[in-house]
């Protein structure tokens, strides 16, 4: 039996943090780091009473907390890392697709919201689109969402990506590492839930941020 953990980091998620482990754990997955990007809100608190919780003292972006948790599942031998959104919007179900092709040999499965774009805003998809083209410039690989945070990797891409950034650039700069090290990789589409909450989150990507990930995967490529 591989051992199969999921990656979790959250920002200030206290609303809805406990009720998305909870429907995540309705699929069976029960080894889960969740990963507090020095959240001001009980995050933590409700995490680390639900699975194992890490906790970053200050908020130093989401890629170094997905890159904390996956140091951390290796520690614990991880097989394979699955890193999903604690605010609700990944739906848990998609998780047995991706597992299904790390074990037909792929080393990445990146999840796609553009592959099936039924219900996401235009603007998001145009933010993504043009996400895609600025990755694909700079980093010479054609993925249909390289922003997306739902992904699948097997322990031999967890020992072999190395990035440097820890805000939202570092989604880009997976694949960047996809093509350096020739990692066999395959794109599936997932199902998005846009709510209310969601989309009033003040820490999400937008087009100021977009202009600061695209400066550092110029410095970083």
């Amino acid at each position: 039996m591989k051992k199969i953990f999921l990656i979790i980091p959250v920002y200030n998620e206290s609303k809805v943090l406990k009720e998305t482990l909870e429907e995540i754990k309705q699929y069976g997955y029960d080894k889960i780091i969740v990963v507090d990007d020095g959240s001001s809100d009980d995050s933590f608190d409700i995490a680390r009473k639900e699975c194992l919780a890490l906790k970053l003292e200050i908020n130093r972006g989401k890629g170094a907390a997905v890159k904390t948790g996956i140091e951390a599942a290796k520690k614990l031998g991880a097989d394979v890392v699955v890193t999903l959104d604690g605010d609700g919007q990944h739906n848990p179900k998609d998780i047995k697709k991706m597992l299904q092709l790390i074990n037909d040999k792929y080393d990445v499965v990146l999840g796609s919201r553009l592959k099936n774009p039924q219900g996401m805003p235009w603007y998001k998809i145009m933010h993504n689109q043009i996400g895609n083209f600025f990755t694909w410039i700079i980093y010479g690989l054609w993925v249909s969402d390289s922003q997306s945070g739902f992904r699948a990797y097997s322990r031999k891409a967890i020992d072999l990506i190395d990035t440097k950034t820890d805000r939202y650039e570092y989604d880009s700069e997976i694949i960047r590492e996809i093509k350096k090290h020739k990692l066999s990789y395959t794109e599936i589409p997932i199902e998005v839930r846009y709510t209310q909450y969601s989309m009033n989150k003040k820490n999400k990507q937008n087009f100021i941020n977009g202009i600061k990930t695209l400066i550092k995967m110029l410095i970083y490529s």
